[in-house]
């Protein structure tokens, strides 16, 4: 049984701080200030925009916020935690209710979170974990098992290759809690189940196709033949990585097994063309269940602490199914 946590109603105070209206700007800063019109304000930091999954998640938050008529400050941190600490603190300032928080690192967004606490203002964690304690520090967190995911894209990568093999991982964003959890799941479950098969090379990509390619390029040209698989912790870096395999005269399918983890339309894509093997989703459409946790704090009920969404495993025996309605 999920652990609960109980947070009270706002003071009057602090309601008749919320409001603004809805929106952004290129730069990136949280935008519009909230007024003194009663309404309910909520703000959305972004850890960053630049990719299909971020852009995703970010469209499903925004469109539950203007569904449910729900003003919302937003800002883009631009992959740039310092940038995040500033945004949530303007946030802070412009006395909105409540924090919905994509974090970019475990461990740097403890200010930021301080500076909430102090005001009295809930935050609720989206798709990564912070360093800090649930019901205390933050309110509850939404998002995946991130170790299971890892798990998952082994068991596949074990079978397929029939418990042996030389593996290159392309983790994700150095220090943050879904790179960290994915090469744990990944790793311990290789020692558990298939000793045979080796992480003979493990680079950060940063979550991006292009940084993906450029890894991946390097360890062809330092590996070479001795790889014969590639984890990638996310789809963009996958699709760069078979972007770089094809480069270098292989073929990505046969030659490079690849598995990944997110779900994209890019990625089921490649599945059907036979480029990848396989994908772990990870929804990033936290919209509704975000909304949800907000309703049931303004409703003064319990919410829970963690938030786990179950997620689908994608490959050739059913990719064709699931493309059309991927992102």
């Amino acid at each position: 049984m999920k652990k609960k946590f109980l947070i009270p109603l706002f003071s009057a105070a602090m309601i008749a701080l919320a409001g603004c209206s809805s929106g952004s700007d290129t730069s990136g800063a949280a935008t519009n200030t909230a007024g003194d019109d009663g309404e309910l304000v909520v703000g959305w930091s972004q850890m960053e925009n630049n990719n299909p999954w971020r852009i995703a998640e970010t469209k499903s938050i925004r469109e539950e916020a203007e569904k449910r008529g729900i003003k919302m400050v937003y800002s883009d941190a631009q992959s740039d935690t310092a940038k995040q600490i500033s945004d949530v603190e303007d946030m802070v300032a412009q006395g909105v209710d409540y924090i919905i928080l994509a974090p970019r690192e475990f461990e740097g967004l403890t200010p930021a979170l301080e500076t909430a606490k102090k005001a009295d203002i809930p935050v609720i964690l989206v798709d990564r974990k912070v360093a800090g304690e649930a019901g205390k520090d933050y309110v509850s967190f939404l998002g995946s098992n991130f170790i299971e995911q890892g798990q998952k894209a082994a068991d596949w990568l074990i079978e397929e290759m029939g418990g042996k093999g030389n593996i290159v991982e392309l983790t994700g964003t150095s220090g943050s809690s879904v790179a960290m959890d994915r090469q744990k799941g990944f790793g311990d479950r290789l020692k558990e189940k298939a000793p045979d098969m080796k992480v003979i090379a493990s680079q950060t990509g940063d979550f991006a196709r292009a940084n993906g390619q450029k890894v991946m390029e390097n360890l062809l040209q330092s590996e070479g033949d001795k790889i014969t698989a590639v984890y990638a912790h996310n789809d963009e870096m996958a699709i760069g990585a078979i972007n770089a395999i094809k480069a270098a005269g292989k073929v990505p399918g046969k030659d490079i097994i690849i598995v990944s983890v997110d779900g994209t339309k890019d990625a089921l894509q490649a599945i059907i063309d036979g480029e990848m093997g396989a994908t772990v989703e990870s929804s990033p459409f936290f919209g509704p269940s975000v909304f949800d946790v907000i309703k049931d704090l303004e409703d003064g009920k319990e919410v829970e602490k963690e938030i786990i969404i179950e997620d689908r495993f994608f490959d050739k025996s059913n990719a064709k199914d699931f493309v059309k309605e991927a992102y």
